[in-house]
């Protein structure tokens, strides 16, 4: 921070820091890099690693997702408590403590034999991810000086980005030695190599939660936690680990001006101006509609389904499976651009072109689903006639069962080649609707469509309320299965795949940029020093649910109203999000976080300029 930012005043420019300092912000880069890493790790890794478990586990279609949506679940709870957490114990000890929880999780997981050992594993992992994803970002705001801000919270989106990379990487290495094992051996060796395959990825990830528990061993604790705390000289020692003493003696009058002012008190104790003045409801609506439409632009759901929405695009598998481990590198690379833009050009300009160009890609995307999806067909007539008494179905859907059905359809399925036909079906017991994933029958190796009681009543009345909370659990027992929807569609050339992948990657690059960088400062820079660790909680939580929310009607979503749809509706969210950014956002970049919270309630000094 240069003493024009801090006072208005032109003087000289602040003098370098020394190599001691300079070395230790290099080192609290790297930690908080470690904890992106985490975060992504957390996010990407059982993508690879659900099709071996799902061949080897045993585990019903309903546990196998439970143990996908308990990382969600875990971090949703530690994100309601991580707020309270980070005041309670502070920074320093609540990065260790998330740091531990995932090397802990990863032995439960990769050793675990049944589904309770797996559920518990993933909770905890998902409990870390909540964690990192608070304290992190939390700590760099408060640790770091406000010229190198952007830069050190951008570090941590970037290495999260890596996580990505590196288990999509994982994955993809791993499918082509199940490959080989499948040509080189028997049935027996191919199911113990699966058994395996999973494990190891797990175990690969163990690593990186070592390194980032070493090093918040040794980073200082953030100087604002310990000023609130009335440990005043403790934080300037923790200031002047990675500033000059110029630059540490602003900071600390800035913090003393702001505890005068009655935004934060000194000796930690209970402020006593209202929490619900501007200069906090404002904003943290703000932060909290950011994260809301972050998330909403579809960004985890992208990355959750890619496989599948290239795989319907008319890619196939391999080609899918390269295209994204493309787009996990495009995001990878991009948020280094945005690393090196964000404190040069600022966090609105970012987050305006961000959510511009990527609310465009997506409805390139939609407008390209939609030229193929106006082909599909309803085949429910003939997929009813095959469940017959038995109130479930199991077929493979391949060219032949494909010409069938199309065939009993006449002429409005002339546009459909069976050998490139796409297939999902709706179906309902009682008041509870389920869905399957599309089928394409060009896939010799895909699953044959199997249509249960199972896999459609929900085992339990906990299960049945979140289903359907007006459903009659006891009445679907015994209902019989009706097909709401069997909708066979055309599978587009790989031409048609190719410009789908262009347009992801087009908002891939767009999503990185902008919000991808952005987010993360905008939830620790908006939020006023007296709620940031609890607003932060809450506005993460918010982030959490919707990401839920979407990964659990993304599938059924598309399969009743077709992935154009699903694109629009992301692009609409991303649309609302470019407005927030256009009209609402103030610039924080070069503001320390005390002249960021004066903006709020213009309690800037009249020899500095109002906050944008």
């Amino acid at each position: 921070m240069s003493a024009t930012a801090a006072n208005g005043s032109a003087t000289a420019p602040d003098p370098p820091l020394p190599p001691a300092s300079r070395g230790y912000n290099a080192f609290l880069l790297l930690v908080a890099g470690l904890g992106g890493l985490l975060y992504g790790i957390d996010v990407g890794i059982i993508g690879g690693a659900l099709p071996y478990l799902e061949a080897t586990s045993g585990l019903t279609a309903g546990q196998l997702s439970v143990i996908v949506a308990a990382v969600l679940l875990g971090s949703v709870f530690s994100t309601l408590f991580s707020g309270i957490l980070a005041d309670a114990l502070g920074r320093k000890p609540l990065m260790i403590l998330s740091g531990l929880a995932f090397v802990l999780s990863i032995p439960i997981i990769a050793l675990s034999h049944g589904y309770a050992p797996l559920f518990f594993g993933r909770l905890l992992q998902g409990i870390s991810a909540g964690l990192v994803g608070v304290v992190v970002p939390l700590y760099l705001a408060e640790c770091l000086a406000a010229s190198s801000r952007g830069k050190g919270t951008a570090v941590f989106q970037w290495l999260l980005t890596l996580g990505i990379v590196a288990a999509a990487v994982v994955g993809i290495y791993y499918s082509y030695r199940v490959e080989a094992v499948a040509k080189a051996a028997g049935a027996a060796a191919l199911f113990a190599f699966k058994d395996q395959a999973w494990r190891r990825i797990f175990w690969v990830s163990l690593p990186p939660g070592v390194l980032f528990v070493l090093g918040s061993l040794f980073v200082t604790e953030s100087p604002r936690w310990l000023f609130r705390r009335g440990r005043a000289a403790q934080a300037r020692a923790a200031l002047l680990r990675s500033r000059t003493p110029q630059q540490a003696a602003l900071e600390i009058e800035g913090m003393e001006a702001a505890a005068r002012a009655g935004i934060q008190p000194a000796s930690g104790g209970q402020s006593k101006d209202s929490l619900l003045r501007r200069k906090y409801v404002v904003p943290f609506l703000l932060a909290c509609v950011i994260l809301f439409c972050n998330t909403a632009t579809g960004i985890n759901s992208i990355i959750g389904f890619n496989a599948a929405i290239l795989l319907q695009s008319g890619l196939n598998d391999l080609h899918a499976h390269w295209g994204y481990v493309l787009f996990t590198v495009v995001n990878f690379l991009v948020t280094a651009v945005g690393m090196m833009l964000v404190d040069r050009k600022g966090r609105r300009f970012l987050l305006v072109l961000g959510t511009g160009g990527a609310a465009l890609a997506l409805l390139a995307v939609g407008f390209l689903f939609l030229r193929t999806e106006r082909f599909t067909v309803d085949c429910r007539g003939p997929v009813t006639a095959m469940a017959r008494a038995h109130q479930q179905l199991s077929f493979r859907f391949d060219p032949a069962t494909a010409a069938k059905l199309l065939a009993a359809q006449g002429d409005k399925a002339g546009e459909i080649p069976p050998g490139r036909a796409s297939l999902a079906i709706i179906y309902s017991y009682g008041g509870y609707t389920a869905a399957t994933s599309y089928v394409r029958s060009d896939d010799p190796a895909a699953a044959p469509i199997r249509i249960t009681r199972a896999s459609c009543v929900p085992a339990n009345a906990v299960e049945a309320f979140f289903a359907n909370p007006f459903g009659n659990l006891k009445a679907a027992r015994t209902a019989p299965l009706r097909i709401q929807k069997a909708l066979i569609g055309r599978i587009p050339n790989p031409h048609h795949g190719w410009l789908v992948a262009l347009c992801l990657y087009a908002f891939m690059a767009f999503f990185a940029v902008g919000p991808g960088v952005v987010v993360w400062l905008a939830l620790s820079e908006l939020m006023p020093t007296r709620i940031r660790s609890i607003g932060m909680s809450i506005a993460l939580v918010i982030n959490q649910l919707v990401s839920t929310t979407l990964a659990a009607i993304f599938l059924p979503f598309v399969s009743k109203y077709g992935y154009s749809s699903i694109f629009f509706l992301f692009a609409a969210f991303t649309i609302v999000y470019f407005l927030v950014a256009v009209f609402f956002l103030p610039e924080t970049k070069g503001k320390t976080l005390e002249e960021i919270e004066a903006c709020f309630e213009r309690l800037t000094p009249p020899d500095q300029p109002p906050c944008p």
